[in-house]
């Protein structure tokens, strides 16, 4: 069988495989889908009084999503490095298969808990005022762009779970990073209203940038009480944000396929 082809078939294998421990590990999912819906409760309506209202209500949406897809990215990190403490991805080595398949089957099947999450966010987002003011096609824009960040994302993850000493550290490592990234950002609130060192970061961080035109394609509010942002990113969001999540690839696939070979050789 030709090589791509293999590897394409061994991946779906390994993804098929994720899934049904899922299924029969369904408190999985509890970080995965409680812990957004926490996050739109506590701001919409702890905070949301001080920030706008409504108004800042569909604002929040967008940076949720952002944020939830990016913190999905530990349960690559989380299920890679229990997979090596186990001893699975032995066996997986000792097995006809693409050494890409374990990766790419990984990352995929955690697309695919991606898609359920922004299903049950989107749904726990209309019921608190949020609501989809753009083109029908803009909205779909929106969703595929927020996928191929969960998916560039989960490429971090991957090589993040392989570096990793234990499903312990990984479970530190998989999440300690993403907080001050996720937060220096507009994920949540305006990155204008920042000191200058953070809000140049916030303006040029992918998160920010992925809000921001996930808000725009929405008809949300991109800005709520501050004025609207100058900079390159913003002025390029579709670009930037399509472009950051296809560099993130291209940068975190060779490096977590060179550290699984170096891993999966010892």
């Amino acid at each position: 069988m030709p090589r791509m082809p293999a590897s394409l078939r061994d991946s779906g294998v390994i993804a098929k495989r994720n899934l049904i421990n899922i299924k029969r590990n369904p408190d999985w999912l509890l970080e995965g889908t409680v812990q957004p819906i926490m996050f739109v409760l506590l701001f919409a309506f702890v905070f949301g009084g001080s920030l706008g209202g409504e108004r800042y209500r569909e604002f929040l949406i967008a940076g949720i999503f952002v944020q939830t897809v990016a913190f999905n990215s530990s349960f690559t990190v989380i299920g890679l490095a229990n997979d090596l403490q186990r001893g699975i991805v032995e066996r997986f080595r000792a097995l006809p298969m693409s050494r890409v398949a374990v990766l790419l089957g990984r990352t995929s099947s955690d697309l695919a808990v991606s898609v359920l999450t922004v299903v049950i966010m989107s749904v726990c987002g209309l019921l608190v005022g949020w609501r989809l003011r753009g083109d029908f096609t803009d909205v779909v824009l929106a969703y595929l762009v927020l996928l191929l960040f969960s998916f560039a994302m989960s490429w971090v993850g991957a090589f993040i779970g392989l570096i990793a000493r234990s499903v312990e550290v990984a479970q530190s490592a998989g999440l300690l990073w993403l907080f001050p990234v996720t937060f220096i950002s507009s994920a949540f609130v305006s990155a204008e209203a920042m000191p200058t060192p953070l809000r140049v970061f916030a303006q040029w961080n992918p998160i920010t940038v992925n809000a921001d035109l996930l808000r725009e394609l929405f008809g949300n509010p991109v800005r709520v009480g501050m004025p609207a942002p100058t900079s390159w990113p913003a002025e390029h969001a579709l670009l930037y944000a399509v472009g950051s999540s296809v560099l993130i690839v291209l940068i975190f696939v060779p490096l977590a396929v060179g550290r699984y070979r170096k891993v999966a050789s010892r």
